[in-house]
C-alpha cells in the first residue's frame, strides 16, 4: 500500500469509530505515567516529542495478575475450570519504536517450550500505530540494541508527523493493511519525499555501546567486580523489571477462594527480588543483589540473544529514569564494552 496521509481531525474520528465499536483504544495518558483505554477522543495523546512514560504498556498484553484456571474440591476429587482469554481488539496508538518492538520480543519466550494462550490472544487482537519519535535525553540507547526513532519494526502501521495537523500514514504489517481497509474514507494521498525529509531531521541518539561485544565479554566474565559495583547500590525494588517494556518474569501461585475453591495466578515477579530464586530447602543461588543484578544484565545482553536471538532490551531508559538510587544500564554496558575492548 502506498503512503497516506491522515489528517489529527479524521485521526480523531478513527478514533471514535474504535470507541464506537467497543475496540479498546489505548495511548499514554496526559502526565505520562502510564498508558489508559480511553473512552472519547478528547482523551487521545500521541506522545511523539516528549519523554516515554513511566512503564510501558506491557501490562495490556501480559498482565500484572490473571488466573489461569479455577479448581474446586468434590470430595473425592477436583475439577478444573479453565480461563479462556478475552477476545477483544485493542489499537495502541503512539506507540515509540522502543515500545513498539516490544511484542515481538516477548512472544519469542512465550511461543518457546509452551504456548501462553493468554499473551497470543492479546498479541494477535492488537493493533499497533507507532509514531517516529523525536525525543531524546541522556538515558535513551535504542540504538545501542539496534533500534533507532524511525524504525517501523514492531508496528502495523506507522504515523510520521509532518506537518502540525498532518501524519503520514505507512503500513508495516498484512495485519495493518487489514485493519486500515476498513477506515479509507478517513486517508488521502500522501508524500513520501515530504515524509522522508522530515525523518532525515530525527537526530539519532549516538550508540553508547556494541551489544555483541557486551555479550562476548558477559561470557567469559561470570565472576567479575563490576558486578559487585552495581549489586552494592541496587535495592532490589524490581522498577526496572516492572518499566521495561520486555522484562517478562513470572510466579505462579494457588490461592483459596474458600474452603471449597480456588485458583492459579500468574502474578509479575522480577529477578531482582531476594526471593525469586529461593528454594524451598532454604538455598539461595542468587543470594546477594550483585548475583541479581548479574542475572538481570546477562538476561537481557548473552542469554535472550543465545535462545532466541533478540536482545532483551529497546534502548527506552526507562528502567535508568525511574531508578530510586540512579543505576543506568547503558552506562553499565558502555563500562562492559570498554573492558572488552581492553581485554
Amino acid at each position: 500500500m502506498e503512503e497516506k496521509l491522515i489528517t489529527v481531525d479524521n485521526l480523531s474520528r478513527l478514533v471514535g469509530d474504535l470507541i464506537n465499536e467497543n475496540h479498546l483504544v489505548i495511548c499514554q495518558d496526559e502526565k505520562a505515567i502510564g498508558w489508559n483505554s480511553i473512552k472519547n477522543t478528547g482523551e487521545l495523546r500521541i506522545n511523539h516529542s516528549g519523554v516515554s512514560s513511566n512503564i510501558s504498556y506491557k501490562e495490556f498484553i501480559f498482565s500484572k495478575t490473571e488466573p489461569v484456571f479455577y479448581f474446586r474440591n468434590e470430595k473425592e476429587n477436583y475439577q478444573l475450570i479453565e480461563k479462556e482469554p478475552e477476545n477483544q481488539k485493542m489499537i495502541f496508538i503512539g506507540a515509540k519504536p522502543c515500545d513498539a518492538r516490544s511484542i515481538e520480543i516477548m512472544s519469542k519466550v512465550f511461543n518457546w517450550d509452551y504456548k501462553d494462550k493468554f499473551f497470543n490472544k492479546r498479541a494477535e487482537n492488537s493493533i499497533i500505530i507507532g509514531v517516529a519519535c523525536s525525543y531524546q535525553d541522556e538515558f535513551c540507547f535504542c540504538s545501542s540494541v539496534g533500534l533507532s526513532p524511525m524504525t517501523e519494526k514492531g508496528s502495523d502501521i506507522f504515523l510520521i508527523p509532518i506537518e502540525e495537523q498532518n501524519y503520514a500514514l505507512r503500513v508495516v504489517t498484512d495485519k495493518g493493511n487489514e485493519f486500515i481497509q476498513q477506515y479509507g474514507k478517513y486517508l488521502s494521498d500522501g508524500n513520501s519525499d515530504k515524509s522522508n525529509a522530515v525523518l532525515s531531521t530525527i537526530k539519532v541518539p549516538e550508540k553508547k555501546f556494541d551489544s555483541m561485544e557486551v555479550k562476548k565479554w558477559i561470557t567469559s566474565n561470570f565472576e567479575n567486580k563490576l558486578f559487585d559495583e552495581a549489586g552494592s547500590t541496587c535495592l532490589g525494588c524490581g522498577q526496572c523489571a516492572f518499566a521495561c517494556p520486555v522484562c517478562h518474569c513470572f510466579d505462579i501461585v494457588d490461592e483459596e477462594c474458600s474452603y471449597t475453591c480456588g485458583r492459579r495466578m500468574k502474578n509479575w515477579d522480577a529477578c531482582q527480588f531476594g526471593q525469586f530464586t529461593l528454594h524451598s530447602s532454604g538455598h539461595n543461588p542468587r543470594n546477594n543483589q550483585s548475583k541479581r543484578y548479574r542475572q538481570r544484565i546477562a538476561h537481557k545482553f548473552k542469554y535472550y540473544h543465545d535462545k532466541f536471538d533478540e536482545i532483551l532490551c529497546t534502548g527506552c531508559g526507562r528502567c535508568s529514569r525511574g531508578c530510586p538510587v540512579g543505576i543506568d544500564i547503558a552506562k553499565i554496558a558502555e563500562e562492559i564494552n570498554l573492558a572488552a575492548n581492553q581485554a
